[in-house]
């Protein structure tokens, strides 16, 4: 799911904190990861990366955030790709990474993961009306 935020009034300098694009993924029955892009006072723009996981005892979420500026990005994808590349290729050859497509489908109501190529997978989802601020304080 792809989130715009209409909320955000770039011509009156509102919205600073707010996202201006959000993309949410769940991850099992705890889990969701949420990756948002904010802009600076300079508009100058940034990705936030937040793990929210929800407490086992029911009262409420834990939340790790990770700031990615744009100097960072192509160092970033390319670690992260390599990382992920070496545990499918060298520790985990013959698992079935696609096996957990059907749970993001499932969940979201999306369509499953598709791989463009070896790097990175590829989710192709239809938006839905949920919102994501549901999970902010």
């Amino acid at each position: 799911m792809s989130y715009d935020n209409k909320n955000f009034d770039e011509s009156r300098g509102e919205g600073r904190n707010e996202s201006l694009y959000s993309k949410r993924i769940k991850a099992g029955k705890r889990r969701t990861y949420f990756f948002d892009v904010r802009s600076t006072r300079g508009n100058d723009y940034f990705i936030t990366i937040t793990e929210s996981k929800k407490r086992f005892d029911d009262n409420g979420y834990d939340r790790h955030k990770m700031f990615l500026y744009k100097e960072d990005f192509n160092k970033f994808l390319a670690g992260l790709t390599e990382t992920i590349n070496y545990v499918k290729t060298d520790l985990m050859p013959n698992f079935d990474f696609d096996a957990f497509n059907h749970d993001q489908e499932n969940e979201e109501g999306s369509m499953p993961l598709t791989t463009v190529s070896d790097e990175m997978p590829v989710v192709t989802s239809s938006d839905d009306n949920s919102s994501v601020d549901e999970w902010k304080m």
